[in-house]
């Protein structure tokens, strides 16, 4: 049995249902009616022309367009981190986009060169999707962690410096901050991870399972997919980190005024 096509009937239809929320953030006055709204705007402006993009894209089957195309992803994906952050752009954007880089690279020519053994690993059909789960999945976990790990820096400058005054090393005396910001990022993808099959299926599989490949193929294409994007976060954070760390601290250890004000943050 192939894949049943949603016509477009069936997707307005579909898009109905977003009247349920935006009609309870309108009734609590949280202020993201219009917020909601532009979002799913620009969701279906820009999977549509990705759709129209990727079926191009897909009959090409050139290497060099594809790589291109995952640049600009990382590229976007990095300005978008920094956006979410509150750290200043010049001491982020470049190390947070080479963590990117070298992560999506490294575990994802791995995923494709020896788990799927393609004899093709620039195939666009495998290599546009795998990277694109990856960004997305490492994009989530480094802003959640990013902001706690320099909050925490912030908020508890003291015991940093404690640290370092009874000893420690500067990496020593950081431990506490990198671990609380793994903890804050992880916990829920690690918990997600451990019920997986049982409270809930996963959107990969059940993507799989409606296109007609069976639930076997797809059983061990959730479980790569869900090791290669815990692998790629937690590489494309601890580069990021370490990298950031050379800029964040002067030569003696000192914490440097890289996060943005609140209100700068807001102009």
């Amino acid at each position: 049995m192939g894949t049943i096509d949603i016509s477009y009937m069936g997707l307005l239809i579909g898009l109905l249902l977003l009247i349920i929320p935006i009609y309870y953030l309108w009734k609590y006055k949280t202020g993201l009616v219009k917020a909601t709204i532009i979002g799913v705007v620009r969701m279906i402006i820009q999977l549509f022309l990705i759709g129209v993009y990727l079926k191009y894209l897909f009959l090409w089957g050139n290497p060099i367009i594809n790589f291109i195309w995952v640049i600009i992803m990382i590229f976007v994906a990095s300005q978008t981190a920094i956006s979410r952050t509150r750290i200043r752009v010049k001491i982020l954007l470049i190390l947070i986009t080479v963590g990117f880089l070298t992560s999506v690279i490294l575990i994802g020519l791995y995923f494709l060169g020896f788990v799927l053994q393609l004899d093709n690993i620039f195939s666009a059909q495998y290599f546009i999707p795998i990277f694109g789960i990856l960004m997305g999945n490492m994009l989530s976990s480094n802003v959640i962690a990013l902001n706690t790990y320099y909050n925490g820096l912030q908020r508890e400058q003291q015991l940093y410096y404690y640290l370092l005054g009874n000893g420690a090393t500067r990496q020593e005396a950081r431990a506490p901050f990198i671990r609380e910001a793994l903890i804050k990022s992880f916990s829920p993808l690690i918990a997600n991870i451990a019920v997986m099959g049982l409270v809930a299926l996963p959107g990969t599989m059940i993507g799989q399972i409606l296109g007609g490949s069976s639930p076997n193929i797809a059983i061990k294409y959730q479980m790569m997919i869900m090791v290669i994007t815990f692998t790629a976060s937690m590489l494309s954070l601890i580069i990021t980190i370490s990298l950031a760390s050379h800029k964040s601290f002067d030569g003696y250890g000192k914490l440097l005024h890289v996060s943005i004000p609140q209100k700068e943050k807001n102009i």
